[in-house]
C-alpha cells in the first residue's frame, strides 16, 4: 500500500528500501490462488456482508480489497490501488472468493472473428465502389 513518509514510530517501512514486509509474506508463501480464473480484466464485486469483524483470519489487505470491491472493479485496478503485484492480489482474492466475500465476473470472450478471405473480399468490394 502507498503510505506517507514513515516516521520513526513505524518499523515496517524503510525510507530507502520501501516496505520491509515482502509480498510473499502477505500470501503465506503461496504463489497461486486457491481458485483459478482471475483474469486481469475480470471484475470483482464484494458480496453484501456488512460486518467483516466476525470473519477470522483476514489481513488488512483482505479487508481493503473487500472495501474497494464495493463497486465493480478490475483485478488490475485493485493491484494498482493497493500497490501490490497482481500475483499477490490474485492469491488474496482467491482467499476472499473461497470465503464467499467477493464474486468474480469474467469479461465476455472475444467474439468470433471472420476469416481473412472474407475480410479481403469485403475490402476488394469496397475498392470497386
Amino acid at each position: 500500500m502507498r503510505t506517507e513518509s514513515p516516521g520513526p514510530q513505524h518499523e515496517w517501512l524503510d525510507a530507502a528500501a520501501g516496505p520491509v514486509v515482502r509480498p510473499y509474506t502477505l500470501t503465506g508463501g503461496r504463489v497461486r490462488p486457491s481458485v483459478e480464473g482471475f483474469d486481469l480484466m475480470a471484475f470483482v464485486l464484494a458480496t453484501p456482508v456488512a460486518d467483516l469483524t466476525g470473519v477470522p483470519g483476514l489481513q488488512p489487505e483482505h479487508r481493503r480489497l473487500v472495501e474497494l470491491a464495493g463497486r465493480p472493479v478490475a483485478v488490475a485496478d485493485l493491484a494498482a490501488d493497493l500497490d501490490l503485484a497482481v500475483g499477490v492480489i490474485r492469491v488474496l482474492l482467491g482467499d476472499l472468493l473461497a470465503r464467499g466475500l467477493v464474486a468474480v465476473h469474467q469479461p465476455p470472450a472475444a467474439a468470433y472473428l471472420p476469416d481473412d478471405n472474407i475480410l479481403k473480399a469485403v475490402v476488394s468490394g469496397l475498392r470497386a465502389l
